[in-house]
């Protein structure tokens, strides 16, 4: 028999997603919507107008429904969360590269 509790990814298990499925599951979502946000606002955003931008944010906060129930079994979460520092240390690195130019 397969222990469902060890399967769960980092933030499924630090939400208790197992014990209070309810709370976890929002926690989880509201995690995957920042990190999905921070991603997209770092690596392929460009300035649009004021509608395309709400459209493209609800557009995503529906795309994270569907994350965060493969968030509890797979690291969408922590791929995320690699994905946000690697665009990070990326953005720096050409704010350096641009500032001694």
């Amino acid at each position: 028999m397969v222990n469902v509790i060890e399967r769960l990814t980092f933030f499924a298990s630090l939400y208790k997603v197992h014990t209070d499925p309810e709370r976890g599951m929002w926690l989880l979502y509201i995690t995957v919507l920042i990190l999905s946000a921070i991603v997209y606002r770092l690596g392929f955003a460009k300035k649009l107008p004021l509608l395309k931008n709400v459209i493209i944010y609800v557009l995503l906060a529906l795309g994270c429904t569907i994350l965060t129930f493969f968030a509890v079994f797979l690291p969408v979460a922590e791929g995320l969360v690699v994905a946000a520092l690697v665009l990070i240390i990326y953005k720096v690195r050409l704010y350096q590269s641009k500032k001694h130019e």
